[in-house]
């Protein structure tokens, strides 16, 4: 502890233990992008999947939005957070699944200046984490939870000028499409991008499933998209374009002539 080879021994520890295939351990800072602490090294090299949840991805993240959001914290498999329809969503289909995971078990762990995910993943087909395994891992977790509070003690205070980069990112999300959308549709868009199916919008919402079919429909034809795939592009290039103005809506700088040329 205190050491640069923490992370590395805390992350091979823990997996060793419960035989995860895939380890990472990612450092969400108040207000800043994420950061890799520790990544299990890839046979390939290829980090261009991981680049683009650092960039931009992760803000639809269960994991992400949990810690930050929601603040839960403990160990908790993917499945359990993720919403109904998750494996039908585009973040899903463009991202998650190249990571190649049959399984995720994630620690959400309160830090200061933030929260981590301890990422535990499995990779060989069928793989899953057994109930011992996650028993253990909640047994575990006070443990490893103190560890990593105390070694990340100081890492986790934010840095001056990019104190404010993910608190902008966080702001066009809520302002996407608002600058064409209704409110209603607006809020089902952005539902539909966390990986929430038609059911469960109409249920969060407490009307029909057709009435949310009919909502996405005329926010589509107004963002002259037809399917979810082009809303998650049309996403992720507004918020390469947008600089993050509370209420804001980041389409307005994605259309704008400087982005167009």
């Amino acid at each position: 502890m205190g050491t640069p080879g923490f992370p590395d021994a805390m992350c091979s520890a823990v997996g060793e233990l419960v035989a995860a295939e895939d380890i990472s351990l990612i450092l969400f800072r108040v207000g800043q992008l994420p950061t890799v602490e520790f990544n299990t090294p890839r046979e390939s090299g290829d980090t261009s999947s991981l680049e683009s949840y650092l960039r931009r991805a992760f803000l639809l993240d269960p994991y992400y939005r949990a810690a930050t959001v929601e603040h839960q914290y403990g160990v908790f498999r993917l499945k359990a957070l993720a919403p109904h329809g998750f494996k039908s969503s585009e973040y899903y289909r463009t991202w998650y699944r190249n990571n190649g995971l049959s399984d995720e078990c994630g620690l959400l762990i309160p830090v200061e200046g933030g929260s981590m995910n301890l990422s535990l993943g499995m990779t060989s087909a069928g793989q899953t984490f057994s109930e011992r395994s996650l028993k253990l891992l909640r047994e575990l977790y006070p443990i490893i939870e103190a560890a990593i509070q105390r070694h990340w003690a100081e890492a986790a205070s934010p840095r001056g000028e990019d104190s404010s980069l993910q608190r902008r990112m966080e702001a066009s999300l809520h302002a996407f499409g608002s600058s064409v959308l209704t409110r209603r549709e607006q809020q089902i868009t952005g539902m539909v991008l966390l990986g929430n199916s038609t059911r469960l919008i109409a249920e969060k919402l407490a009307i029909s499933t057709e009435t949310v079919k009919l909502h996405r429909k005329h926010a589509y034809a107004k963002l002259d998209i037809s399917s979810q795939a082009e809303l998650f592009s049309l996403f992720m290039q507004a918020l390469t374009h947008s600089e993050g103005e509370e209420g804001v809506d980041p389409l307005i700088a994605l259309h704008s002539p400087t982005a167009a040329s």
